[in-house]
Parts: structure tokens; C-alpha cells; sequence
């Protein structure tokens, strides 16, 4: 699968890449030491997270992240 993260809000890759995981908010939030409520939050987006804390998710879960030049 690929995502094209111009083509989208934060709340929403983020919430593209717990749903590629196949895990719930609940179980995703374990696997990165956040609590369910937060994971809700950063997929509303009410809370921002880091792009540090996106290549550690990606890390974690055998994703690749692309940074692409046209």
C-alpha cells in the first residue's frame, strides 16, 4: 500500500497508518506507549505528534516512510 501524506490532514495518516496495523486504538496505543485516549486524540486531531514519533511507529510496524522530490 502507499499513502501520498500531501494528500492528507496528520489526524488522517496517522489514523490510515494504526488502521493499516490492523489494530484497534486500544491495542495500537500499547505498541507506542500511549494510552487510548491519546491515540483518539491524535486522530481527530486534537493532539499533534511528532515526526519523530512517526518514524518510531514506522519502525515498529515494518513501515516505510518516502520523501519524495518531484
Amino acid at each position: 500500500m502507499k499513502l501520498i501524506a500531501n494528500d492528507y490532514e496528520p489526524n488522517d495518516i496517522f489514523r490510515i497508518i494504526r488502521e493499516w496495523t490492523e489494530l484497534t486504538q486500544k491495542d495500537f496505543a500499547k505498541t507506542i506507549n500511549r494510552s487510548t485516549r491519546t491515540v483518539q486524540d491524535y486522530e481527530a486531531g486534537i493532539t499533534k505528534y511528532s515526526f519523530n514519533m512517526l518514524m518510531d511507529i514506522a519502525k515498529k510496524h515494518n513501515l516505510k516512510i518516502t520523501i519524495e522530490k518531484k
